[in-house]
């Protein structure tokens, strides 16, 4: 099995550089814009919109060869996830280019990248820590991404395949319940509050609210001065809750390898679309489609693929309102769970998450888990590795 990582390094392009990189971001938008107009929407094969607006591709908009096959590629992957979310394919902007093999190459030598732009190759300086050289030390990507990110700088993902280690065979399930109130919670005991989160969310929104109210009123130089705060802080929200996930996501996966066990987690696929439906506050709303549940899903599935961890999602459907010692449905109220029909009563976190290990051990272990009830729909498989 292969695992693909992705490296985020800066560039630290020269002036002149800079304007060609901005230059070939434009044109591959352009060109994707282009393609997505001009090829029938239900069209979702690469090869299928290559043979109809290669030759236009190459002529209008000055891209080499394998950009224009690449610029193809990006247009048919986009309509395929808009099909599966029955949505239509949203404009291109200039933000980011593929680059394959023949247009890219990595020198260990001086630490730079060769990229193709419009007016041929470039070779550009990367500005990188300890953990991107030792990840890149010695080996010969043939894949990336160059993309400028929102606070205005360059920067190129490199692409690493790896071989993925043989899944271990487990001897137990650590069962992993998601929520806002406690942002994950294991079978074995292990809790991560959301209070903290949910208070910094909470300043971070009070702050932009306050700056934006000022920003559009008052003096020339009190707006610009909110500006530039607002932009300051932009990215600080986000940064603190990867390092969050980051870090639930490596104690789980470091306890499983200990206890020999595969992880468990619930299928939220969907959830946030379905609570949008329901009348809610707008801070509520907020709070909820800033859960950040997706992304801890993506950091447990890489890590686990790369400690040969099995990964099992399974439906969430009543989890938490059945009580995990006797299989009967409870009430679930708040961070309390009671069990009418053998009085158990304890943390509904927890009760929800053991539910989880046993669903995820009808297909993980051989033996089964002992469920009796229409529980016993799990839904397994190990996720492909995501970027980071």
């Amino acid at each position: 099995m292969k695992q693909t990582l992705t490296i985020t390094c800066k560039l630290r392009p020269t002036p002149e550089q800079a304007l060609k990189i901005e230059a070939l971001l434009k044109a591959f938008a352009d060109a994707c814009n282009f393609v997505n107009q001009s090829v029938k929407p239900s069209v979702t094969r690469k090869t299928t919109i290559q043979s109809q607006v290669y030759q236009d591709i190459r002529a209008r908009f000055g891209l080499s060869a394998n950009q224009a096959v690449r610029v193809c590629a990006r247009v048919g992957a986009n309509r395929k996830t808009a099909k599966l979310k029955h949505r239509p394919v949203k404009a291109f902007r200039p933000t980011s280019a593929d680059y394959d093999a023949r247009v890219f190459a990595f020198r260990e030598k001086d630490w730079t990248v060769s990229l193709t732009l419009l007016d041929g190759r470039e070779h550009i300086r990367l500005d990188m820590g300890n953990y991107q050289r030792g990840k890149l030390k010695g080996r010969k990507p043939t894949s990336a991404q160059l993309c400028q990110h929102r606070d205005g700088f360059y920067y190129i993902h490199i692409q690493l395949t790896d071989d993925a280690p043989d899944p271990i065979k487990p001897d137990k399930v650590i069962g992993v319940d998601f929520g806002r109130r406690k942002i994950a919670k294991t079978s074995t005991g292990q809790g991560w509050d959301g209070k903290p989160l949910n208070q910094i969310r909470d300043r971070f929104s009070r702050v932009r609210a306050s700056l934006q109210k000022k920003a559009s009123k008052g003096t020339r130089s009190s707006r610009r001065r909110c500006r530039q705060v607002l932009q300051r802080l932009s990215g600080r929200e986000r940064r603190f809750q990867q390092w969050l996930n980051h870090s639930i996501s490596a104690a789980i996966i470091r306890e499983a390898k200990q206890l020999n066990a595969a992880v468990a987690i619930e299928d939220l696929t969907g959830i946030r679309e379905r609570t949008n439906q329901q009348p809610r506050s707008k801070t509520e709303r907020r709070r909820s489609n800033s859960w950040a549940f997706y992304q801890l899903r993506q950091f447990l599935a890489y890590k686990a693929i790369k400690e040969g961890i099995e990964l099992v999602a399974v439906p969430p459907a009543d989890t938490s309102q059945t009580c995990h010692r006797c299989n009967h449905m409870g009430l679930w109220s708040g961070k309390s769970f009671n069990c009418g029909h053998c009085g158990w009563h304890g943390d509904a976190d927890w009760n929800g998450a053991i539910n989880i290990s046993k669903l995820g051990a009808v297909v993980s272990l051989p033996r089964g888990s002992g469920l009796f009830c229409s529980l016993e729909q799990a839904v397994s498989g190990l996720p492909k590795a995501p970027s980071l």
